[in-house]
């Protein structure tokens, strides 16, 4: 180092260091290598930094006296340190107190910042933690974790990182599990006691964030543990990994992952290590390797140098002079007057330093790009980089950036390429309907799967953006519901097979979205060809159809009767006769062969609404018959599940199915009455031998099932609702929504749906056996009510306007024959009345009678007048009734004689 000249201005600038700590001793070195170098190189400089350092000892308290005791007694310019995050907080506020400018290289604690108001005359020459939690949470998405456990030490530097470093996990769905605060002064056996403990957790991804002293006696006590073996995984922030030589102790480390800002090969760094190496052979440089912290203390030494020269602050003074006697009086500090200019000038240096490009933003340096690195054996390889702007790169020229894992295979702890962790899946071991899973367990250990509910899922695995190492886990003997506990307990990570998604099972597990059909419904067995039934021909109708259709005829009949019977000879009669007469007619129009001419133009409008009627009754029992006799329809034995219990038989479901809790709890079935199967064929014994009725099964069973026994048995009756499979993870698995956005990816993909439904066969041979609801194949009254409907308002006015007007019209006479006689008297005399043949008939109804049926001679019966008919002529002729009308009471009264005679 050049020695000043008398013509030189000396600035004082302090330094705090702790001096047996492995980055204060190399911190020293470095510092002194840069002020030599540094004047070395710029001889021509005015000014010359006088560095005075001070010792803290890892003493808060002790770096705060140093502070003062610069500030205060040295006059120092400007305070390099202190060395931790810790120390550096009080130092801070002394130097906003005295306007002297505090430059850290290795206070990289995120709570330490120096854009707030109250450390603006901070400035940290190193990059802030929180700069590097993007590119950790970008290693952790690659491999697809989605749980980690985080390892730090309780202090400023180790708590300053998490806030900011959980935020940067949650914004690609990573859980923090868990949070292992380690005490700075642990010794090894409460290392060991906390490892013991997240060793019981099944996540087994850590990232670890300490200073390199503590990490080291971590890793040592981990793989004590057994937590550096095969299914561990080990990240390590920059704290840790800032060493350019192999890190100590690396025998305990194999397979980690380590992160690191990058630094640029440069001839100016190649000669610093070879002058670094050189030093250390000599008596005073036994300090070891140097690690980004000293690089960092160099390049602050040269910025220091030049923001003095280029500040101008020659002869500048603190004000206000210490007059205290107190070395340490904090209210003597005095006030550097060119503190403001010189930390402009520091701010604005921008050079190329050891470290890169030196260029401070906000008061502190920006990362260019970092480094990761896997430590194998006693060396570290490079895997790859992060950038803010690409992501993760193979490669630091790679422009293929932002890739779901852009980088190189690591050797993971257990000298294995296999990606810890690998997902422990559950997978059920059955007998029947294999179709959707089937578990080999081979001799050598291994385990085969196959089925449609395989194939769904590895299906996902192609479409997810990460990777998800597995196992399959056969599991044995035991319900559906006994795999899903197994998840909570944390037996398993997830469980993939014919897994039914219900309400009480999330309560548990987390299911994702479903993969497959849902609902559960009834298969029955098919009965006998209906077309062998001898009263086939009454199928079509149903029995209240059959009987309001008879109905209507009846009382259509009976209206056109009493429309007709005062006017039309065919309607009167003896009252067998009009008995008859009122079926006959009715009836008769069925067929359209009634022969009997109605006159009455009320009569007209009922029978043109009955014939529209009868036409739609008859044509569409013709078409129900015709396709009961010509087409061949399987008839299912039950449709209703009241039947079935009503009459107590048997019911069967699914061995270790939830069938059975649907049954009891929600149908009411007596757990007597059920029976349990477990294959196809088993369906197929219990059915054909009678043993149950019914058998109750999810949908896609009883799909496969009729694959194989369709023309013998039907799915019938409700379907009760369930959400199909879905693959079960522990409750608030960060994997769920990433499976259910794959499983719609998949299941939208109609090719790869067709593919992966092979393995359930040809279900297509079994057409018409949807889970629909059987109602009976006859006509029911619901189907004609509209019809008949407007038959009866048809009929029932006409009669009413009938009745109204008889009414009205003979109520006069019946007033004057004796008014004080009672109202059922006159009742039966207006029945008398409607019993006669009306004497105000219109000449053209008479003509129209005589053509169609001529006057009844004696021998002949066409008119059948009755007693009153004779009573009632007697009665007229003597009120002058004319002739024509005289006529025809003789021919009755013939009529008459001879069905006395008879």
């Amino acid at each position: 180092m050049l020695e000043p000249s008398e013509s030189m201005e000396i600035v004082k600038v302090g330094v705090i260091l702790d001096m047996k700590s492995t980055v204060g001793s190399m911190a020293n070195r470095t510092i002194s290598m840069a002020l030599s170098d540094f004047y070395s190189r710029n001889s021509h400089y005015r000014t010359r930094l006088n560095l005075l350092t001070r010792d803290s000892q890892n003493d808060v308290v002790l770096a705060a006296f140093s502070a003062i005791d610069l500030m205060k007694n040295e006059k120092a310019h400007a305070i390099i340190g202190p060395q931790r995050s810790s120390e550096a907080k009080f130092v801070i506020n002394l130097g906003e107190k005295a306007k002297v400018p505090i430059i850290s290289f290795s206070a990289t604690s995120p709570s330490l910042s120096p854009t707030e108001h109250e450390n603006k005359f901070f400035v940290r020459s190193a990059y802030d933690d929180s700069s590097q939690v993007k590119a950790l949470a970008s290693i952790v998405k690659a491999y697809g974790w989605r749980e980690i456990i985080l390892i730090y030490e309780d202090t400023d530097y180790g708590s300053g990182l998490i806030p900011y470093l959980i935020d940067a996990l949650q914004e690609f769905d990573t859980r923090v599990r868990y949070r292992s605060v380690v005490s700075s002064n642990a010794n090894d056996n409460e290392i060991l006691m906390e490892l013991e403990k997240l060793k019981k957790n099944p996540t087994t991804i850590f990232l670890v964030h300490m200073t390199a002293p503590l990490s080291s006696k971590l890793f040592k006590q981990a793989k004590i543990a057994g937590m550096m073996s095969e299914g561990y995984a080990w990240i390590a922030t920059q704290g840790l990994s800032t060493l350019l030589d192999p890190v100590s102790d690396m025998e305990s480390m194999q397979g980690v992952l380590g992160l690191r800002p990058y630094i640029p090969n440069s001839k100016k760094l190649e000669h610093f290590k070879l002058r670094w190496i050189k030093s250390a052979d000599k008596p005073d440089g036994s300090a070891g390797g140097s690690n980004l912290f000293g690089l960092w203390a160099y390049d602050t030494v040269w910025a220091i140098a030049m923001a003095v020269e280029r500040a101008g602050i020659e002869n500048s003074s603190f004000l206000k002079p210490n007059t205290s006697k107190s070395r340490v009086d904090i209210a003597a500090l005095g006030t550097f007057e060119m503190g403001a200019k010189l930390l402009d000038t520091l701010i604005n240096t921008t050079f190329e330093g050891l470290s890169g490009n030196f260029h401070l933003v906000n008061g502190q340096l920006e990362p260019s790009a970092f480094e990761i690195f896997n430590v194998i054996g006693t060396s570290e390889r490079v895997i790859g980089y992060w950038t803010k702007e690409k992501g993760l790169l193979s490669e630091l020229n790679d422009n293929n950036g932002r890739a779901t894992n852009n980088l190189k295979n690591p050797i993971w702890p257990g000298n294995t390429i296999d990606q810890p962790r690998k997902l422990k899946i559950g997978v059920p071991v059955r007998e029947g309907f294999t179709e959707f899973i089937k578990v080999v367990e081979n001799k050598n250990k291994t385990t085969q799967v196959s089925g449609f509910c395989y194939d769904m899922f590895h299906a996902v695995l192609q479409v997810l953006e990460f990777p998800l190492p597995y196992e399959f886990v056969p599991f044995h003997d035991g319900s559906f519901d006994e795999l899903l506990h197994k998840i909570e307990k944390q037996e398993f990570d997830t469980a993939v097979g014919d897994t039914t998604i219900v309400a009480n099972r999330s309560t548990f597990v987390d299911f994702t979205l479903p993969y497959s059909e849902s609902g559960v419904s009834m298969l029955v067995l098919v009965k006998d060809d209906e077309r062998k039934n001898f009263w086939i021909f009454l199928k079509p109708l149903s029995w209240d159809l059959w009987l309001t259709t008879g109905a209507a005829f009846i009382f259509t009949g009976l209206v056109v009767w009493v429309l007709e019977h005062r006017i039309n000879t065919e309607f009167r009669g003896p009252p067998q006769h009009q008995i008859g007469t009122i079926f006959w007619f009715s009836f008769s129009t069925l067929v359209f062969a009634h022969r009997e001419r109605v006159v009455n133009n009320l009569s007209r409008f009922v029978l043109i609404i009955w014939v529209f009627v009868v036409l739609i009754l008859t044509q569409s029992y013709t078409a129900s018959l015709t396709s009961m006799l010509t087409v061949q329809r399987l008839q299912p034995s039950f449709t209703d599940v009241k039947d079935i219990q009503k009459n107590g038989y048997f019911v069967g479901y699914q061995t270790n199915s939830f069938v059975k809790d649907l049954l009891t709890k929600k149908l009411n079935f007596n757990e007597t009455r059920l029976k349990n199967y477990t294959t196809s064929e088993d369906y197929h014994d219990a059915l054909s031998n009678g043993e149950v009725a019914a058998i109750f099964d999810e949908i896609p069973y009883i799909k496969i099932f009729l694959a194989s026994y369709c023309s013998r048995y039907m799915m019938v009756g409700p379907t009760y609702r369930t959400d199909g499979f879905g693959f079960a993870f522990p409750l608030g698995s960060p994997l769920v929504p990433y499976i259910s956005r794959a499983i719609l990816k998949v299941t939208e993909d109609k090719e790869k749906m067709e593919n992966i439904e092979k393995a359930l066969g040809n279900q297509a041979t079994c057409e018409g056996q949807g889970p629909t609801t059987l109602s009976s194949d006859s006509l029911s009254v619901y189907s004609f009510g509209g019809l008949f409907i407007i038959a009866g308002i048809a009929s029932m006015s006409s009669l009413l306007i009938y009745v109204f007007n008889f009414v009205c019209f003979h109520r006069p006479e019946l007033n004057n024959h004796d008014p004080e006689r009672s109202f059922w008297s006159k009742i039966i005399d207006l029945m008398k009345h409607f019993d006669q043949r009306d004497p105000s008939l219109h000449p053209f109804m008479k003509r129209s009678e005589s053509r169609v049926h001529p006057e009844a001679s004696p021998e002949g019966n066409d008119a059948s007048p009755d007693t009153d008919d004779m009573q009632n002529h007697s009665r007229d002729s003597n009120e002058g009734a004319d002739t024509g009308g005289s006529d025809e009471d003789e021919a009755h009264s013939s009529v008459g004689s001879i069905y006395r005679r008879t």
